[in-house]
């Protein structure tokens, strides 16, 4: 079973030992029913209707040390609002083409925000599926969308 119909196409998860360890595009993942279920179902739903600004699902992303780091920067972006690659790098001393490699590698974009991270001069990239398109209308839904002129 599929968590939400949402406006970047259909999404599952992965889970283990009570946590979501990815997000799967396209199609249900391992997680298909139960308590984490019901809540990742009922929050994504939120999200995607503008309610819920802040996910709260346990999750246990399979990462590097530094991706777990970076993972955590990424939660502390507030709701609608972005930041660059420049501005990760220079938060957790990295090279912004580390920044743009762990973003690349996040195995739970929307509930581990990757997609409120822009390139100085642009968009910059997106993993999930729809690429592009999917990261504008994330943006979009979280009122982000002002800076995309």
């Amino acid at each position: 079973m599929i968590l939400a119909d949402s406006p970047v196409g259909p999404l599952g998860a992965d889970a283990e030992n009570g946590a979501i360890t990815r997000l799967v595009w396209g199609r249900s993942g391992t997680l298909t029913k139960g308590a984490l279920f019901d809540q990742a179902c009922a929050e994504m739903a939120a999200y995607f209707a503008g309610t819920l600004t802040e996910f709260t699902l346990p999750l246990a992303p399979e990462v590097s040390d530094f991706q777990r780091i970076f993972g955590a920067a990424l939660c502390d972006i507030p709701y609608g609002e972005t930041r660059t690659y420049g501005d990760l790098a220079k938060l957790l001393d990295r090279p912004a083409q580390a920044i743009g490699q762990a973003c690349g590698a996040n195995p739970i974009a929307i509930l581990i925000p990757c997609h409120r991270v822009l390139g100085a001069n642009g968009l910059g990239g997106y993993s999930g599926a729809g690429g592009i398109e999917a990261k504008v209308a994330l943006l979009r839904l979280e009122g982000a969308a002002g800076l995309l002129i």
